[in-house]
């Protein structure tokens, strides 16, 4: 469904902003800080799974601004929200009652595991609201004056100063020290490590508080958590009183098949957080919490923008949409398609393609290791295809459609896929 937004909200046309003026690479550069390496390519439609640059040209879209569109570009039920909510009340402050923010933390408590919610913009602010959780139940509830927290090697949950300390990758700390202090390393889906850690790092003031991991690690290379090993660190928080905290930011809001990504891992979190998949491509995040460790009192922590009505209505309908329209069927059904496709490309490939592996629809392909080949050499590849992929790491290519990608999108995708790998070899 096409909506002129300009007629509908009655804007008179020569007041409207220009909308896709050209592009002057030279001038973005010279205004915008250049903390992205960007690839040469200017976005400014997009409908569904494609997306069109400014000379015209389409492209699938199976990056989805990085798992983040679960609904694709301009789906009519997000529009008319969108136009509705901010045609009625946009903003205001949390200094008030605002009605959907209260429906939106409903409707997330009553299909998951938590009984509080905190609402704020982004995934690294939903990290930085359980980290300061955890650090105030350790203080309050557990005693510990020096409260450590568990995170994993190759995990990735945010930009701000806490949030990259807790991301176990030195490239995205270097420059950026002093670091947080009060974060410790282990290798992921070792419970050996967490078991050491846990005994080592536990001595006098110190004790550690939580352990916050991805179900599965996007940026370290779309690498699934073991199911074993979450239900043993589960078995391990239950006994000690240690918070169990999972970084939802990227498999959440259904791309896993799961509505959770928890809830592939056959456990319950005693926190989770959520942001991008969550509003669609409108800012939001979410801190989620089970009521026996919801410390934060009112001053406690804050956030101008978090939870305001045209959020909070995006990030319902995200929601209901996933629900009414049975999105998760889909998910697992292309899911499945998508990695069938790439391991006939490994079979194919063997002595490029090393791996694949995922749930859902967040899928990676790995390169083999001897090879001079790189991710970012088959992403650049596939876009002169008419593909959009990103890369997760050197070596592995991320595959993170809109959920509602359909079976001849994947197929599609898999042809250009194809096609790129062999301009590459």
């Amino acid at each position: 469904m096409s909506i002129d937004l300009v007629e509908n909200l009655s804007i008179p046309a020569e007041s409207a902003p220009v909308l896709g003026s050209p592009y002057d690479p030279s001038s973005f550069d010279r205004s915008v800080m250049t903390t992205y390496g960007r690839f040469p390519l200017a976005l400014e439609k997009g409908e569904g799974c494609k997306v069109w640059d400014t000379q015209g040209r389409e492209y699938l879209d199976f990056v989805a601004g990085i798992a983040t569109c679960t609904l694709g570009h301009a789906h009519s039920a997000l529009v008319e929200t969108v136009i509705r909510q901010i045609q009625t009340l946009h903003h205001v402050s949390n200094l008030y009652y605002i009605p959907v923010q209260g429906q939106l933390a409903k409707k997330l408590i009553d299909t998951s595991c938590a009984d509080r919610v905190f609402f704020c913009n982004s995934g690294a602010e939903a990290n930085e609201g359980a980290i300061k959780l955890a650090r105030k139940y350790a203080h309050t509830v557990k005693k510990i004056d020096e409260p450590i927290i568990l995170t994993a090697t190759a995990s990735f949950h945010g930009r701000t100063l806490a949030t990259i300390t807790a991301t176990g990758q030195p490239k995205y700390q270097k420059d950026f020290s002093p670091l947080v202090p009060g974060f410790h390393y282990v290798p992921y889906n070792d419970v050996k490590a967490v078991e050491t850690a846990i005994t080592e790092l536990d001595s006098g003031d110190r004790g550690v508080a939580a352990i916050l991991l991805e179900p599965l690690q996007g940026e370290g290379g779309v690498r699934p958590g073991d199911r074993a090993y979450f239900q043993r660190l589960r078995d391990i928080c239950d006994e000690t009183g240690i918070l169990l905290m999972l970084d939802e930011v990227q498999v959440g809001v259904g791309r896993t098949g799961k509505l959770w990504g928890y809830e592939n891992l056959g456990i319950e979190p005693d926190v989770f957080t959520s942001a991008k998949g969550l509003g669609g491509g409108i800012p939001i995040g979410a801190m989620l919490c089970k009521s026996f460790c919801d410390v934060f009192n009112p001053g406690d922590h804050a956030s101008t923008f978090g939870g305001n009505p045209l959020a909070c209505a995006a990030a319902l309908c995200v929601l209901e949409t996933i629900e009414r329209d049975l999105l998760l069927q889909n998910v697992v059904e292309r899911g499945e398609q998508l990695r069938a496709g790439l391991k006939a490309i490994l079979a194919k490939y063997s002595n490029i393609v090393a791996e694949v592996r995922g749930w859902g629809l967040i899928n990676g392909m790995e390169l083999a290791q001897d090879i001079p080949l790189t991710s970012s050499d088959v992403v650049k590849a596939a876009m002169n295809e008419g593909l959009l992929l990103v890369p997760a790491g050197p070596k592995v290519i991320r595959f993170v459609p809109p959920l509602i990608v359909s079976a001849f999108e994947v197929d599609t995708a898999l042809q250009a896929l194809e096609r790129a790998i062999i301009a590459v070899v």
